[in-house]
């Protein structure tokens, strides 16, 4: 009877060891949907912005026609007011916005524009 206590007690600890080594493989195992790590800094990177970022335009083809912007997510037609700023010009790949006395020119990003520009601010003072 001593014999099969023993046998007993072996096989238990064979289990438990068993059962610890699955275990420590499973905490191994990442998240197959989350994003590479290196991914997810460049995205935040993106994210940063120094001033309002020009989404998208449209222009209508027709003469007098209308002339949209689309700046972070709100969309603004010409003369209109965008963060108490005047839309005073829509090309297709850029806008000026027009605050007191100073201009201040979004353009698209060259992914979007697919003009190979950059995106970027410039202000000048008149």
């Amino acid at each position: 009877m001593d014999e099969a206590v023993n046998i007993a007690r072996h096989v238990l600890a064979g289990v438990a060891l068993l059962a610890v080594q699955l275990a420590a493989q499973a905490q191994a195992l990442q998240d197959p949907t989350r994003p590479p790590a290196n991914l997810a800094a460049y995205a935040g990177a993106q994210a940063v912005s120094s001033g309002p970022q020009l989404q998208s335009v449209l222009i209508s083809r027709e003469p007098g026609g209308r002339h949209i912007a689309v700046i972070d997510g709100e969309t603004v037609r010409l003369g209109e007011q965008f963060q108490g700023a005047r839309l005073v010009r829509v090309t297709q790949t850029e806008v000026e916005l027009l605050r007191g006395r100073q201009r201040q020119v979004l353009k698209l990003n060259s992914s979007v524009a697919g003009n190979g520009r950059r995106s970027g601010l410039e202000e000048e003072q008149k």
